[in-house]
């Protein structure tokens, strides 16, 4: 899996660096078509290109955004956590109270429910039948849970930094395309449309894609977080269940002595009868 992220990311940031060489020398074709004379625009050139060189960044940031979503999106798969088949096998085994064979079978897994099976149960103790020592399960279940949490997140936490810088750069390119304006303004005494085209292009624009990227890194971060505390609780819900099986089967017939007798409502009833048999043979006489 780390291979595989390793060439993901390779690919992705030769892609930005080429995005960001074909934006520069693009955006330096244009200044010398602009020099030579007038040039129809292509859509690249209106919503690209006429942002400057404050777009390079954004584009990355783009590509950077998209790619942490695939990654994520492929880390948190449910399978990867908690897949159904090794969820019941696990549960069958502690029905049996099969502990050690419960754990060998954890650690062959590299899911995180089977790395958290292997770190919790070998804390169950066998001396306290009542609980297995569910205490000393949680205990584990915690530490493992606060070891794990920030490597499964660290990529989810990048999109939120993604989103939030997204907009700053955007402000920075419409804050550099306003002075660029006003310094046009000062130069000529005059608003020329002509002149002033370039630097509103770069305003806006710069703007424009930092919000997208913001709106495609929060909304994805807040639905990734959400899913990965997900698939965490399913695990954590999952051994939890294993263990209380476990202490089920144990304590069975403790259970069953504690509840009283004539629950089923059959001893209650002869009991009556008898007692009516009674009252009426002592009438008679």
């Amino acid at each position: 899996m780390k291979t595989t992220i390793t060439r993901i990311g390779a690919r992705a940031l030769s892609l930005g660096m080429t995005a960001m060489f074909a934006l520069s020398a693009s955006a330096f074709a244009q200044e010398e078509a602009a020099a030579g004379g007038a040039q129809q625009k292509t859509m690249l050139d209106k919503w690209v290109i006429d942002g400057g060189w404050t777009m390079i960044p954004l584009v990355v940031l783009l590509a950077l955004t998209l790619f942490l979503v695939f990654i994520c999106l492929a880390q948190l798969n449910k399978n990867k956590f908690a897949p159904a088949a090794l969820k019941d096998e696990l549960i069958a085994l502690m029905n049996e109270c099969r502990v050690q064979s419960a754990i060998k079978l954890a650690t062959e897994s590299p899911t995180y429910l089977g790395r958290l099976v292997a770190y919790a149960l070998p804390n169950i103790d066998a001396n306290r039948p009542e609980d297995l020592g569910k205490d000393g399960i949680e205990d584990a279940i915690a530490d493992f849970t606060n070891n794990e949490r920030p490597q499964m997140m660290r990529f989810v936490d990048m999109l939120a930094l993604s989103g939030s810088i997204a907009p700053s750069i955007g402000l920075f390119g419409t804050v550099q395309g306003m002075v660029g304006a006003f310094a046009i303004l000062a130069e000529s005494g005059q608003a020329d449309p002509a002149q002033l085209a370039g630097s509103i292009s770069v305003a806006l624009l710069t703007t424009f894609w930092g919000l997208i990227i913001s709106i495609i890194a929060l909304p994805a971060f807040f639905f990734l977080k959400k899913t990965a505390q997900s698939r965490e609780a399913d695990c954590v819900n999952a051994i939890e269940e294993m263990v209380n099986t476990s202490i089920n089967v144990i304590n069975a017939e403790a259970q069953l002595a504690r509840i009283p007798e004539g629950l089923d409502g059959g001893d209650e009833e002869e009991a009556e009868e008898e007692v009516y048999e009674e009252e009426g043979e002592q009438t008679e006489a």
